[in-house]
């Protein structure tokens, strides 16, 4: 494996459940094997033979050098790769990433990882639990630390097996941890939600944590999961009593039961059927949802009680609405449309730059009467090869006084740190990319998730673990002094 700049051509590219009554309990595990599969999520980890077209078309960019070789490592210039810790113990697809202290929280298919990462140059392993249920979206506020389950499992517990959705006593919600022992997690609550919880978002405050849970794709097979399915669970967990966790409400934030996708204009267009992820913004009172076939701007004043101040859809160029990024200011939102779920080669020439991509939205006006104005959309222009699983995913601002920077998963797109200050004009300004896993079968992987925390960024590789990287650059050196104790992205802080 090499590690460059590449010389790449630019033009391509239901209830809350007590800890005593339930028997929860976590395994904690030591480096080795972990007795358990990944469980069927958004990209669960595949591998299927390429068409010989794609074989031949993926070798023929990487010998002509449009494309990295097979796990070959570049970068731009004014990005330097510091370090890889490969999975371990647990052997899943790797998820989204949390913050707090000198510590990095890492979700897995099979559980979640801890990281000490007081030396970003030298991360450090100090716990992995074993918890299998996709896809164990992961967020920490204080000493809790919290976990989403969307598959169904056997019952609530972190020794749980798979079992078919039509079971009546098929288990799918949120599970609490705490974390005041970082080196051995101690599973404390667990509440059951329509649904599932597929991702969840954090509303933080002093004597409770209300957690808004993303659910959507209810199957007439599920018996807990009948449509309509329109709006969100909320759950009320008390700091000082985690096992009282419930859920306090199910606001519908869809009475007229949202997009009803397909069209010839787009068949790729998702229906919706709940929200896939939803970011807020507390000292704004604000929220924006991604929400399969919309997006949406709402008022979180009473976070019990979230309204709907506007609403938006994309029926030409969106498929499915998948997650939201405030810019500091909060007059702006990017929005991005994960095209294929997650699992398509969607990154090149075929699909063009405004599928599959990011859309840039500006806020206009004040209070409940704030409209979502749609300015631009942004892709990266590296083309990847037909065997790569690469679409627009989960990141994060880089906070820069007065200009709008962002950095970005895009799976096997890797990494791509971009500038939407001018919002018609977004433009990548540095990135870090593997090459494909393999050039002759479509394999997932690539960067969920990559976030800028105090200085650095870091990436979860679905496949190749947790990655570091540092970015020198004028443009985004001034966020190097800014300083959190605490990120769960899809709550995003107040930077200035």
């Amino acid at each position: 494996m090499s590690l460059s700049t590449h010389p790449r051509a630019r033009r391509r590219r239901r209830l809350g459940v007590a800890a005593a009554a339930a028997g929860l309990f976590a395994t904690l595990l030591a480096a080795g094997p972990a007795a358990a599969t990944p469980e069927p999520g958004d990209t669960p980890a595949q591998r299927r033979s390429a068409t010989t077209a794609q074989q031949d078309e993926a070798r023929e960019a990487i010998r002509s050098g449009e494309i990295p070789g097979v796990d070959e490592i570049v970068h731009s210039k004014n990005v330097e790769h510091l370090a890889n810790i490969p999975k371990d113990a647990l052997k899943g697809t790797n998820s989204d990433l949390a913050f707090q202290g000198k510590y990095a929280f890492a979700g897995n298919y099979d559980g979640f990882r801890i990281f000490d990462i007081s030396n970003p140059k030298k991360p450090r392993s100090v716990a992995q639990v074993l918890c299998p249920g996709s896809q164990n979206d992961i967020s920490v506020s204080g000493n809790l630390l919290f976990l989403s389950t969307d598959s169904s499992r056997s019952d609530n517990s972190c020794s749980s097996t798979t079992q078919p959705a039509t079971e009546k006593s098929s288990w799918e919600g949120m599970k609490i941890f705490d974390i005041s022992d970082i080196r051995n997690p101690r599973y404390v609550a667990a509440v059951e939600t329509a649904c599932g919880s597929h991702t969840h978002t954090l509303v933080p405050e002093r004597k409770n944590v209300y957690v808004y849970v993303s659910s959507y794709s209810p199957r007439a097979t599920y018996p807990d999961c009948q449509p309509p399915h329109d709006g969100i669970s909320i759950i009320k967990v008390p700091r000082n009593a985690p096992q009282k966790a419930a859920v306090v409400d199910f606001p519908v934030l869809f009475p007229d039961g949202g997009n009803p996708g397909g069209g010839t204009e787009n068949p790729n267009l998702s229906e919706t059927t709940g929200c896939h992820d939803i970011t807020v913004l507390p000292s704004k009172d604000l929220a924006a949802g991604a929400c399969m076939g919309d997006g949406i701007l709402f008022s979180i004043k009473d976070p019990e009680k979230p309204k709907v101040i506007d609403r938006v859809q994309d029926n030409t160029n969106f498929a499915f609405w998948h997650s939201a990024t405030f810019n500091e200011r909060a007059d702006k939102v990017v929005f991005t449309d994960e095209l294929g779920g997650g699992s398509g080669a969607t990154c090149n020439a075929e699909i063009g730059p405004k599928r599959g991509a990011n859309g840039i939205y500006e806020i206009k006006g004040h209070g409940d009467k704030r409209k979502l104005s749609f300015k631009s959309y942004y892709k990266i222009d590296r083309h990847q090869a037909p065997t790569e699983n690469c679409v627009a995913h989960n990141g994060s601002l880089i906070p820069v006084p007065g200009r709008d920077i962002m950095v970005q998963a895009w799976y096997q797109g890797g990494v791509s740190i971009w500038d939407f200050t001018n919002s018609s004009q977004p433009r990548e300004i540095g990135y870090f990319e593997r090459g494909p896993l393999s050039a002759t079968e479509n394999i997932t992987g690539g960067a969920w998730s990559a976030y800028y925390y105090n200085g650095f960024i870091y990436a979860n590789d679905m496949a190749k673990g947790f990655d570091v990287l540092k970015i020198d650059d004028r443009r985004t050196d001034p966020a190097k002094r800014v300083r959190l104790h605490e990120l769960n992205t899809q709550t995003q802080p107040d930077y200035l």
